[in-house]
């Protein structure tokens, strides 16, 4: 089938080039227009979390009374007591429009001394806006944001609206910055890797080509659902990486096709034969990955499972169209470089795979154990919702947190509402008793009754402690423990209630997410090796990869290891979204590699039945393919370590970490030494499944010309 689609590609390519032109300039002008279409938020929470279910009651008459702008004045000279420093601000203030705004309150409107700082050189401004929409609120503030400048002052934004206006802001920006770096970086490497501006041209056109049309499907998709901003990080990511990873390995064997003598019909029949094969598995893995995300119920993380599947799609078809078409289309000029594979035996990989191998048990044992220990780290986490600790230090909404800390007796952004819904009419004295248990709570400082409609009131808490430390967790689930008004219940939400049912919400469905890309992993490697140990292998080979990978982001982000020399300053707190994306996005770029590496280590074996001479083979001619690729794949990713966004930083550091473990650690070394072990044990599957996969699984083909042909594998394992 593959070999007939690469035929057709090739006599068909003046049509597939047309039809990809216009796809492409369609796809730059109508697909980005998805960035207007993104929703303002994240869309971090859980909807059906008790917070999110607090937050939809405020929205109806009873309303919300939070704090969602903190606008804070200082000077260095002047004292709030000064005309020239009072003057300006009021005036600023009377000309805020109230269209937008519930309530503005002042040291001036209120008179209380918790407005000012301690040494009167600085005071804020609450505001709480109009939407009970934090997207809305966004916009809200965008239209207001300059009528609060004040005449020789200095004026910064807090708050969770100016929080979440500055991340989306500067995420954007970095995106691009990101793309900036990366693209002209990618090109000279491939150039290097090729060493050929031809043949570097082409896995860059596949990138670009699947990068672009992601982003209309994605804006397709937006007419149907709601998709968070953060989404075109993945499809920048995976169109960019998975195309380039797909070209590179066509690309090569296409190579060796033509070395070996073979016309260039025919060595793009065969590419297609095999290369093609391996990626139609290998996508359908890193889909799977992506779409166990639709497991979590919120936006952010339903938002990349979309995003991340529908490029993963896009890219494997344009590498089973487009990419047979230009290899046609170039042809022999391609065959310009010295092939690195001609002679495997005489190969770097091809030793080292031997020297693993001579003592496997060894080694195997000790690699484990190394990737086992780094991993030990993260069982230490703190889990951590995205807050303005995701913000670099110098922003604004950073900034005001820090300075509300250190200078004023108490943050009021930190706030927390609890929801009372009582059978009957809301009885004032029985709200006050309540509050008065809620008050006693440690970590609560002061609760009153702030509003009431119908059988719903609100109760309005202060806390001094962070947010995203282990005491607010604590505080959280105290509050939650103290029994609501006889007949009634209770819901609390903010920024500490919100963070617990985000962390609840990920811990408790993230087993579930790893058992469905574990099972369908499993069962798309099956089809397409024929084996039930191979799978059960690549899984917890790349489990190890991982958590290695989580290791460090803990030792980096909550512990502060290499602060000085990454540039970052500690936040105690690792967000808890981050492993989730890390496992979707490198445990499809792990299964990726396994596909490439053992597609050609059983081409090896089906042709020798020497496994162990079938996997030095195999490495040697794809293991310049895998780590070009995983470097490949680190430029792009590291482009986000660049970010100045923390969780962004944290998903940069963290693959790249992944990507260079799997890709030369795992694949390099543990692949060989595991497969020595496993003998032709690693091809085993049982008598009806061995006998059902011969009939109608999805063996290679025989490549004429090649020695390969099918059909080892065997229920039984012969000794090697």
């Amino acid at each position: 089938m593959f070999a007939t689609l690469g035929r057709f590609a090739g006599r068909r390519r003046r049509w597939i080039m047309v039809g990809t032109l216009v796809l492409v300039a369609f796809s730059a002008v109508w697909g980005t227009g998805v960035f207007s279409r993104l929703g303002g938020g994240a869309g971090f929470d859980d909807p059906g979390s008790p917070s999110a279910h607090a937050d939809r009651v405020l929205a109806g008459p009873l309303g919300r009374h939070a704090n969602d702008l903190v606008v804070l004045y200082e000077s260095d000279r002047l004292t709030v007591d000064d005309p020239a420093f009072s003057g300006p601000v009021q005036r600023a203030l009377e000309s805020v429009p109230r269209d937008d705004v519930t309530r503005l309150d002042s040291y001036w409107s209120t008179g209380s001394p918790g407005f000012v700082a301690k040494d009167r050189h600085a005071t804020y401004v609450t505001v709480q806006l109009r939407s009970a929409d934090d997207q809305e609120r966004v916009q809200q503030l965008r239209r207001i944001q300059g009528d609060f400048a004040a005449e020789g002052l200095t004026v910064r934004f807090g708050g969770t609206t100016a929080m979440t206006d500055q991340v989306n802001r500067m995420t954007l920006r970095d995106l691009a910055i990101a793309e900036a770096v990366s693209i002209p970086v990618l090109l000279i490497l491939l150039i290097v890797i090729f060493r050929s501006v031809r043949a570097a041209a082409i896995p860059l056109i596949i990138g670009i080509t699947a990068a672009l049309g992601s982003l209309a499907l994605l804006r397709f998709v937006t007419f149907f659902t709601d998709i968070s901003t953060f989404a075109i990080q993945v499809v920048t990511i995976l169109g960019l990486g998975l195309a380039i990873d797909y070209a590179l390995l066509a690309v090569t064997r296409f190579r060796e096709e033509l070395s070996a003598g073979a016309t260039v019909e025919a060595a793009v029949e065969r590419t297609m034969a095999t290369a093609g094969r391996t990626i139609v598995f290998s996508g359908a893995v890193v889909a799977v990955s992506f779409s166990g995300l639709t497991l979590f119920p919120s936006r952010f993380l339903l938002s990349m499972g979309y995003a991340g599947a529908g490029t993963v799609i896009v890219a494997v078809l344009a590498s089973l169209t487009v990419l047979p078409a230009i290899l046609t289309s170039m042809g022999t000029r391609l065959k310009t470089a010295r092939s690195r594979t001609a002679d495997p035996l005489a190969g770097r990989w091809y030793r080292v795979a031997h020297a693993v191998m001579r003592r496997p048990l060894r080694n195997t044992v000790g690699i484990v154990v190394v990737l086992a220990a780094l991993g030990l780290p993260f069982l230490g986490v703190n889990w951590a919702r995205p807050g303005d600790w995701v913000l670099p230090p110098s922003a604004d909404a950073r900034v005001v947190t820090q300075e509300l800390a250190a200078r004023f007796a108490a943050d009021p952004g930190k706030l927390l509402t609890a929801v009372v819904e009582s059978p009957g009419p809301a009885d004032l004295a029985t709200l006050d008793a309540y509050a008065a248990r809620l008050d006693a709570v440690p970590g609560v400082e002061g609760a009153a009754v702030t509003g009431a409609a119908g059988r719903q009131a609100r109760i309005t808490l202060g806390y001094s402690m962070d947010p995203m430390s282990r005491d607010a967790r604590r505080m959280v689930e105290d509050l939650r423990a103290v029994p609501a008004p006889a007949g009634g219940t209770a819901s609390f939400t903010g920024m500490p209630a919100s963070r617990v049912d985000i962390v609840n919400m990920v811990t408790s469905r993230m087993p579930w997410m790893a058992l469905f890309a574990a099972v369908v992993s499993f069962a798309v490697l099956f089809l397409a090796f024929g084996s039930v140990v191979l799978p059960l292998k690549s899984v917890v080979l790349n489990l190890l990869s991982l958590a290695a990978a989580f290791g460090a982001i803990k030792l980096i982000f909550q512990d502060g290891l290499l602060d000085g020399l990454l540039g970052l300053q500690a936040v105690g707190a690792v967000d808890v979204n981050f492993p989730v994306l890390i496992v979707a996005i490198a445990f499809g770029l792990a299964m990726d590699y396994e596909v490439f590496l053992l597609s050609r280590v059983r081409e090896e074996y089906d042709r020798t039945g020497d496994v162990a001479e079938a996997t030095a083979v195999g490495l040697q001619r794809t293991a310049h393919v895998i780590t070009s690729a995983a470097l490949l794949v680190a430029i792009v990713v590291g482009g986000f370590a660049l970010s100045g966004i923390v969780f962004m930083k944290m998903a940069g550091i963290g693959l790249v970490v992944a990507v260079a473990v799997d890709a030369v650690v795992v694949r390099g070394l543990l692949v060989p030494a595991t497969m020595r072990l496993l003998g032709r044990w690693a091809w085993w599957a049982p008598g009806p499944l061995a006998r059902w996969w011969r009939r109608y699984g999805t063996a290679g083909p025989a490549i004429p010309g090649s020695g390969a042909s099918t059909g080892r594998l065997d229920s039984r394992p012969a000794r090697t």
